[in-house]
């Protein structure tokens, strides 16, 4: 994410000339020569890829919240559209999409682009959509201790468009619903209008 903090993945980079090795050799298995130009460095550029796309691991998604603040504002805060790159866990295949935050603060809030820092901590993993949809929600919850909390995750599964059914387009939709979210329709109808705007 652009602008973002820097949330290498110090596993990945300690083990790195392990996992080199590791990706030759599935090259290899998948009838291919390694030493042709064209791979020499893939290994070395796969490793690299995986510091990034992994970066999920180096951070605890509660601290990405960071300094919090006392706020009297008690009405709905939205931050939509929050583009998302995550990995299968069941395939290792990308899957991505718009992550959209609702939640009604109780007293204290966190400044607006951590919430994208938070759906970026959380999805840089080996995931699945419904998962990520309910951790941004819970740890909100659990952070804020907002009056209620409302996640919907749009995601484009590659281990679905690309190979398996191969329905390109077909998108996943997941949603969270907690505190004064669950208890009121009319507030989660007020949240999905918003997100048509």
């Amino acid at each position: 994410m652009a602008g973002a903090k820097d949330y290498s993945n110090s596993q990945v980079s300690h083990n790195r000339e392990q996992m080199e090795f590791h990706i030759r050799e599935i090259l290899k298995l998948i009838g291919e020569d390694v030493e042709r130009e064209g791979l020499l460095e893939t290994p070395a550029r796969v490793t690299r890829m995986y510091e990034e796309i992994f970066a999920g691991y180096a951070v605890d998604p509660r601290d990405v919240l960071g300094v919090t603040f006392d706020e009297q504002h008690e009405e709905l805060v939205i931050v939509k559209d929050i583009v998302y790159y995550s990995q299968c866990e069941h395939h290792m295949a990308p899957f991505f999409g718009k992550a959209h935050i609702g939640y009604i603060p109780s007293g204290k809030i966190a400044g607006l682009s951590k919430l994208a820092r938070l759906v970026e901590a959380v999805s840089r993993r080996l995931q699945v959509q419904e998962r990520i949809t309910s951790q941004i929600a819970n740890i909100l919850e659990e952070v804020l201790m907002p009056h209620g909390v409302m996640v919907v995750v749009e995601g484009e599964h590659l281990c679905m468009c690309a190979r398996g059914v191969k329905k390109p387009g077909s998108k996943t939709v997941t949603s969270a619903v907690r505190g004064q979210f669950r208890q009121s329709s009319a507030l989660r109808s007020e949240f999905l209008e918003l997100l048509k705007r």
